[in-house]
């Protein structure tokens, strides 16, 4: 768990080697991470109506939340694929720009449009989403951790190879897989109609995940889960903001 939390987020942890005993289930506690963060977003949540804060500020804090606590390696992730993606070159060409650390026009224009987005979705998301919200960064991290262990890489060497390699692959695979059924249950049973929402866009931006890896890299690194992770906890509240206004309008 301590490699884990170390990785993925801010969140100060005892040291722990990174042996490969160590490192053989790091997959299994990464949702962990998820289930902080949305622990976090409820009770800011509850807080700032408490306190009556305005819109603005409550909104800002709820979605700077994830970038704060993992300390936006996600976000760096998306970025890196997103100058990849945006240079149009053969696949070989693609994957050196996604190793250059030096963020391009593309990579920026990206962060701007993405950070817009999510402001809106998130500035649309209701004070009876929010629970529903906060199970979602399980979610992401739950198929973002199966693609780790389960989609082919990109390359022999490198952060995610070297998890695949030293992964309990099966094991960890039922984890994560519990770990989903566990949280769309939780998310079924506050909000049927959100949480339902909340699945469909997850599944559908993990098999375009899929499919956009292969067609333009070969396989995934740690940039491309970031890539998914990041976009697919856009796409997740979007879907549970649009259910939610079309399901008003039918019943309106």
């Amino acid at each position: 768990m301590g490699i884990a939390f170390s990785m993925y987020s801010r969140i100060p942890m005892p040291r722990c080697d990174w042996t490969d005993e160590n490192m053989r289930y790091v997959m299994c506690f990464f949702p962990w991470v998820g289930a902080v963060i949305g622990l976090l977003c409820v009770l800011w949540q509850r807080l700032a109506l408490w306190l009556g804060l305005g819109t603005p500020l409550r909104v800002t804090v709820l979605m700077l939340l994830p970038v704060v606590v993992t300390g936006g390696i996600h976000l760096d992730g998306m970025l890196d694929t997103a100058d990849a993606l945006s240079s149009w070159r053969p696949m070989e060409r693609r994957i050196e720009i996604l190793k250059d650390s030096h963020a391009g026009a593309f990579a920026i224009l990206t962060c701007a449009v993405y950070f817009f987005l999510l402001y809106g979705v998130t500035d649309s998301v209701r004070a009876d989403m929010v629970p529903v919200y906060g199970c979602m960064f399980v979610v992401s991290r739950s198929l973002s951790g199966l693609s780790v262990v389960s989609f082919p890489k990109m390359k022999k060497e490198g952060t995610v190879a070297n998890f695949a390699k030293k992964a309990e692959t099966k094991r960890i695979q039922i984890t994560l897989v519990c770990y989903l059924a566990a949280a769309a249950a939780v998310m079924v049973w506050l909000k049927p109609l959100y949480g339902i929402a909340v699945l469909l866009g997850a599944l559908v931006m993990f098999a375009y995940y899929y499919r956009m890896a292969m067609k333009n890299f070969g396989g995934i690194n740690g940039d491309l889960a970031g890539w998914f992770l990041s976009w697919c906890e856009l796409v997740m509240p979007l879907c549970m903001v649009a259910a939610g206004t079309v399901f008003e309008r039918l019943v309106g």
